[in-house]
């Protein structure tokens, strides 16, 4: 299974859309940082108890990941201590990062890590015939419905995938 550093993001927008549980049936362990398990899931309540029930494993900062932390905060100022975390953590680990943050994806880039965010995420459970045509579609739909609130993604790319099957 293919490991994946991940950030808050996009486990609200699947939340928001009451489908929190479809990522988790893709070949993926989701890692997060034991800290911004239970120091940045606070909100909506019981949420990191709900994505640890899920699989979302907690992990240790190792030590080379702490300083790479503490580099990305001076770095780029925009992002969180938790955010530079998860970024140090597919970093050094040379893992995906998981997220819809854009300052988040933008040093992600600049430090060649790849990046999968809400959209690609649904695209891969399609692709892996996780989720049929129309749960696909629905989803997409409720992305867009609730888009601008909670949930912020490319409103181009969702109309783009939602015209494919109309």
């Amino acid at each position: 299974m293919k490991l994946i550093s991940s950030d808050t993001h996009v486990w609200i927008d699947f939340l928001t859309i009451d489908r929190l549980d479809l990522p988790f049936k893709l070949p993926l362990i989701y890692l997060m940082n034991h800290e911004a398990i239970y120091n940045e899931l606070v909100e909506p309540k019981g949420l990191s108890k709900k994505l640890l029930d899920l699989g979302l494993q907690g992990t240790e900062l190792f030590e080379e990941e702490f300083f790479l932390a503490e580099v990305y905060r001076q770095r780029y100022q925009k992002l969180s201590v938790f955010d530079s975390i998860a970024l140090a953590i597919a970093k050094h680990r040379v893992i995906p990062l998981l997220t819809g943050d854009g300052a988040l994806r933008k040093a992600a880039k600049k430090e060649g890590v790849e990046v999968i965010g809400t959209i690609k995420l649904l695209d891969m459970l399609f692709e892996n015939q996780i989720v049929d045509q129309i749960e696909y579609v629905e989803c997409l739909r409720l992305f867009l419905t609730h888009n601008g609130g909670f949930i912020r993604l490319p409103t181009d790319e969702l109309l783009k995938r939602i015209d494919q099957f109309e």
